[in-house]
């Protein structure tokens, strides 16, 4: 069955660019709780509210969850599409690639093995439910949609997979193409294994973005923003074991108390050094003046 028929007809198909391209994420998905950081499977929805922004994500107990490692499929989705719009070729929601070029992009390995859990992650995109009022024009209005509408898999006779098509739901599309927001991000990103580090990433390229001042944000602020189920005081001590090996590329973390007591992450942009690369022994990046949580 053709996944055109279904949706209405009407889109157009995009093939999807081999070329190398630089990585973009959506910027709605690196502010906000939208993933399962775990690798577990997780079916207890995520239900965040902050000011006028509300998310309810919904799993099913088949699939569970999607991931923050299944939104690497959503990020290769943005870059081919800003890639080739800035290329002048027409975009489509509904994409078309192998699976050996999604892989290849988020630098995963072509083994049966990356293709099963390619398969089970779209399977999650595709089964997650997102009801959000971001976006909308009214506060009681919300928008929801899977972040797959739908996807095929085109297979030979012998069963060896030729091709896969998908279909974007429009908040996502238009968020990537028609706002444009979009960041690109260090492809380093997709070499880092643990799911707070991932969603750490995102949210610091978000918000410290190029300033040289760097942002930060409270932990009670930090742990209720990422939608994790692990306690508190949990989240806390893989934060410090975040900030005392320093994976996240092109930022420099550290802890402090403010003066009311309260525990907070600061982030800041860890300038390259255009002398690294000729030096002997590399120089280990220096934090900042701040007190450390202890």
């Amino acid at each position: 069955m053709e996944l055109r028929s279904i949706d209405q007809g009407q889109l157009d198909l995009f093939h999807a660019r081999a070329s190398v391209i630089t990585a973009r994420d959506a910027q709605d998905l690196m502010s906000w709780p939208f993933f399962s950081l775990a690798k577990s499977r997780r079916v207890t929805p995520i239900d965040f509210r902050m000011g006028e922004v509300s998310i309810r994500v919904e799993a099913t107990v088949e699939h569970g969850m999607a991931t923050i490692w299944d939104a690497d499929i959503l990020i290769w989705a943005a870059s081919q599409i800003v890639d080739a719009r800035d290329n002048g070729l027409r975009t489509s929601r509904l994409m078309a690639a192998t699976p050996y070029e999604i892989l290849a992009f988020i630098e995963r390995g072509d083994s049966v093995h990356s293709y099963d859990r390619l398969k089970a992650a779209l399977d999650r995109l595709q089964s997650t439910t997102v009801a959000t009022s971001i976006r909308q024009s009214s506060e009681r209005r919300r928008h929801r949609f899977s972040w797959i509408n739908e996807w095929k898999e085109r297979i030979d006779g012998s069963g060896r997979p030729l091709g896969i098509e998908l279909i974007l739901p429009d908040w996502f599309y238009a968020g990537v193409l028609d706002d444009a927001l979009v960041l690109t991000i260090d492809r380093q990103y997709f070499g880092l294994t643990g799911g707070l580090e991932r969603w750490l990433y995102r949210l610091v390229r978000k918000h410290g973005g190029r300033q040289t001042y760097g942002w930060s944000f409270d932990l009670r602020h930090l742990h209720l923003k990422s939608g994790s189920l692990s306690p508190f005081k949990r989240f806390t001590f893989e934060l410090r074991e975040i900030v005392r090996r320093q994976p996240l590329p092109g930022y420099r973390l550290a802890l402090s108390v403010d003066p009311d007591g309260r525990s907070r992450l600061n982030f800041q942009l860890n300038p390259v050094n255009p002398f690294a690369s000729a030096s002997a022994t590399p120089c280990a990046p220096r934090g900042r003046t701040t007190r450390a949580v202890k």
